[in-house]
């Protein structure tokens, strides 16, 4: 069942602010006419304007109240429901049928929504299921009964293994099957003629047209005793059953959805010929079914019967020419809401709404049962009803009628709350003369955390606003302070004093396997934390380990106040306990130093034409890249020295790459390479004015050190011979023979280098420059992972050296904007002004 607003008022939610103001507002006068807040009955809403009902809107949106208050106090005070639906279509007007649902952010209760403490109605719409504008959920009535004929094809199956009734009356087309055994055995199919005959062997034509099954037995054993005597004296038996059933002709007339002449089986019953026409229409009568047989009708069917009941008196078979006609039904009647089969129900005269409540199942276990409404059609005009409980067993309802199953209140008649600090909070029934010290006690007393010094009741007034009373938890478990007598919907709020202050905790960082925060506990020494911490590192060391603490008794004027307390603590790196541990205080934080001269293996990678490539473990923090060489044998006879380069940062982890093959990390370093260098050329592409030596050297590879290996191993331990550091790259190529051309030449390609050829050659080679190319900032990219760009002196561009291995990059020049023809009369204007005034300055 839908609440008030959702049933009446669900499409226009300003409804229920507007509801506020009238309830809340105090008196009007509005044309005359007197809004009484503790009485509505009087409300005429084609007497407000449409102005003073903006008014009352915005009066009641200030207001904050749930459309569930709004909905129990109008009807309390007697708002009519047909000025409620004036009032709802003036408010669809004004505000274009709005669908937002009311806001209903601030909740009656001040926990913000935790539970209802206001009463929800449920007002049906006074309308019939059909014709009128009616709710969703009257709409979607069904009449009962109805479905059982609907979206369903059909098909007449008879039973042919059920035993052969006894009052069956056999007719021509029947087959009779007579079975003779015993002293003597024989069997025969015989089918009736249109005569009314069947011819037994042996015996002749004997008549059982017109006869029961039971009759026709009879007349045949009595004939078949005359070829088989030993059927006198029982030792020969006679049976009789029925074969192949004729077919017979029935008329189906009235409101059925296939009205016409129908050929069924013999043994088909006034049920089955209804279902196999699909049932009543729906203006069709499912209770005054007629079976007219010669003229006369001779049973009435009624569907509920049979669905309600199991019954069949009335559904009896059908014979040849049989006539079954509905008739439009007499009355019905619709029942919704908390029910078990909300439906449309067609009632006889006689049955009262006793009987309408069993055909809908009962009441659900949410039904309101003291007082059901109902809405009757006058031959004017509508009226509501109220049918009491004692009135169920007598009360007939009429054509046209719409019961209304309402919900039971969702608010507790009897309900108080406590919550916080105590054993069992929750909710408790409140009794006749409930303190608060009887219902602490109900709640099995405070817990040890209690806050004695103060509690609070919110406690919901007369007029649903809460007001809060707040007491001493020690005074009235003491008896000192005078107990407080609870009301319904009171909650009890005892608060614990973790929840009155900060959460106590301190921290750790430095050398321990979990820094963190953790939980503070009084008592909790420095030793105790670093056991939460997961104890120390291997590289902590357990002295000056330094303990900072907050001040709270700074000087506030002073420029140079202490703002903390830091403590140097040595401490056992094994934790062994002993009276000398530094005590915690709360909100400490505490770092743990790394030990002197603590040192991790620190390792480099040496690849390519060495004798001994791999990763090397560095032994000094002096140790230079001339050491390496030495340790890795030296070079091989494919050696290329001056195109060695050195990778440093954290671009390759040495020692993931250490896991893999030499040919796996060789690719991986040339994948990066090229990344790095497509990205340098869309750079200058882009912006190539603003490129010079030391910004290639940056944007080429951030992490290649431009080396010259060959004056290293020369000069070892001068400038140039690097001091290794942890993750560094060495890689000395094979011996290089081209020389790499790209950017905007006309034919990007690779050359074989040739000592005598210069920059202006291999240019040549590729096609020569395009005609986008920037010539004075091109640049060339060395194997050693160093750059050199072209230098400008005077008009003359002087191309860098070309050595093997070597790459030349040939920027693009960026596009130049194009002078609009506006800005070309701009530029002019600007000309001849200037030629006018140099005219006359010489003048």
């Amino acid at each position: 069942m839908k609440n008030l607003f959702n049933v009446i008022f669900g499409s226009f939610p300003c409804m229920g602010i507007l509801l506020s103001a009238l309830v809340f507002c105090g008196n009007y006068q509005v044309l005359g006419q007197t809004i009484n807040p503790d009485d509505l009955s009087n409300v005429r809403v084609d007497d407000l304007s449409d102005e003073q009902i903006r008014t009352y809107m915005q009066q009641a949106e200030a207001a904050g109240f749930t459309e569930a208050d709004l909905a129990d106090m109008a009807l309390q005070r007697g708002m009519p429901p047909g000025e409620i639906q004036k009032l709802r279509d003036r408010i669809a007007k004004l505000n274009g049928s709005s669908s937002t649902p009311v806001n209903e952010s601030r909740p009656t209760d001040i926990r913000q929504g935790r539970r209802e403490l206001t009463d929800t109605l449920n007002i049906p719409r006074v309308s019939m299921p059909r014709g009128a504008p009616d709710t969703a959920e009257l709409d979607s009535l069904q009449v009962f009964g109805r479905a059982l004929f609907s979206g369903v094809t059909p098909v007449f199956e008879p039973n042919l293994r059920i035993a052969t009734p006894k009052n069956y009356v056999i007719g021509a087309d029947d087959q009779l099957l007579i079975d003779i055994y015993g002293q003597s055995e024989a069997d025969y199919a015989l089918t009736i003629t249109p005569d009314g005959t069947i011819n037994i062997p042996y015996v002749g034509v004997v008549s059982v047209a017109g006869m029961t099954i039971e009759q026709a037995t009879a007349r045949i054993s009595s004939q078949l005793a005359t070829v088989y005597p030993a059927i006198r004296s029982g030792g020969t038996k006679v049976n009789v059953a029925l074969g192949n059933i004729r077919s017979i002709k029935v008329v189906l007339m009235g409101e059925v959805v296939k009205p016409g002449t129908y050929t069924l089986p013999a043994v088909a019953t006034a049920f089955n010929a209804l279902y196999y026409s699909g049932g009543p229409t729906d203006n069709g009568s499912f209770r005054t079914i007629s079976l007219i047989r010669n003229g006369k009708a001779i049973a009435q069917l009624d569907v509920y019967d049979i669905l309600m009941n199991g019954a069949l008196a009335g559904n009896i078979r059908l014979e040849d020419q049989d006539v079954l006609m509905v008739p439009p039904y007499q009355r019905r009647v619709a029942i919704h809401g908390e029910v078990k089969r909300p439906a449309i129900y067609e009632m006889k005269s006689d049955e009262t709404f006793e009987q309408l409540l069993h055909y809908a199942g009962g009441f659900t276990e949410d039904a309101y049962r003291t007082r059901i409404k109902v809405v009757k059609r006058t031959e004017k005009e509508q009226r509501i009803e109220d049918v009491m409980n004692s009135q169920f067993a007598h009360y007939e309802p009429q054509m046209g009628d719409v019961y209304t199953v309402d919900r039971i209140l969702s608010r507790f008649e009897n309900r108080v709350t406590i919550e916080g600090s105590v054993f069992r909070p929750g909710e408790y029934e409140l009794s006749p003369g409930l303190t608060l010290s009887m219902l602490i006690k109900k709640a099995e007393g405070l817990k040890e955390d209690a806050f004695l010094n103060r509690g609070y009741i919110t406690r919901l007034k007369d007029d649903m606003q809460t007001e809060q009373l707040a007491f001493s938890v020690s005074g009235i478990m003491a008896g000192i302070t005078p107990d407080i007598e609870l009301k319904r919907e009171d909650i009890v709020t005892i608060s614990s004093i973790f929840g009155l202050r900060e959460a106590y905790t301190v921290d750790i960082d430095g050398e321990v396997r979990s820094p963190g925060r953790f939980s503070y506990a009084e008592g909790m020494t420095l030793k105790d934390l670093v056991m939460q911490a997961g104890g120390f590192r291997e590289s902590a060391t357990a002295n000056r380990i330094e303990v900072s603490r907050r001040m709270t008794n700074a000087d506030a004027l002073s420029q140079s106040a202490r703002i903390a307390e830091v403590f140097q603590v040595d401490a056992d790196k094994g934790l062994s306990s002993d009276d000398g541990d530094f005590v915690l205080m709360p909100f400490d934080k505490v770092v743990v130093r790394t030990a002197t001269g603590y040192e991790t293996q620190k390792t480099v990678r040496i690849e390519g034409e060495v004798l001994y490539p791999g990763l090397y473990t560095i032994t000094r923090k002096d140790e230079r890249i001339s050491d390496i060489i030495k340790r890795a044998g030296g070079f091989t006879p494919y050696a290329y020295v001056e195109g060695a380069s050195l990778r440093r940062g954290a671009a390759i982890d040495t020692n993931k790459a250490a896991k893999t093959s030499a040919e796996e990390a060789d690719e991986a370093f040339k994948s990066q390479d090229e990344y790095r260098r497509l990205l340098t050329l869309r750079q200058l592409q882009n912006n190539a004015t603003a490129i010079d030596q030391a910004n290639l050297s940056r944007n080429v590879s951030a992490d290649l050190v431009g080396i010259n290996l060959d004056r290293i191993i020369r000069n070892p331990g001068q400038r140039g011979d690097l001091i290794l550091q942890d993750g560094d790259v060495i890689r000395v190529p094979k011996e290089l023979q081209t020389v790499k051309i790209s950017g905007e030449v006309l034919a990007p390609s690779t050359a074989i280098y040739a000592p005598a050829k210069g920059f202006k050659q291999y240019i040549s080679q590729a096609g020569g420059f395009s005609s986008r190319a920037l010539r004075k900032s091109a640049y060339v990219l060395y194997a050693n992972g160093s750059v050199k760009s072209t230098n400008r002196f005077l008009f003359f561009n002087n191309y860098p050296p070309i050595k093997p291995g070597t790459e030349i990059f040939v920027p693009q020049r960026p596009e130049r904007a194009r002078v609009s023809p506006q800005q070309w009369i701009g530029i002019s204007t600007g000309i001849a002004s200037l030629a006018a005034i140099i005219l006359t300055m010489v003048r």
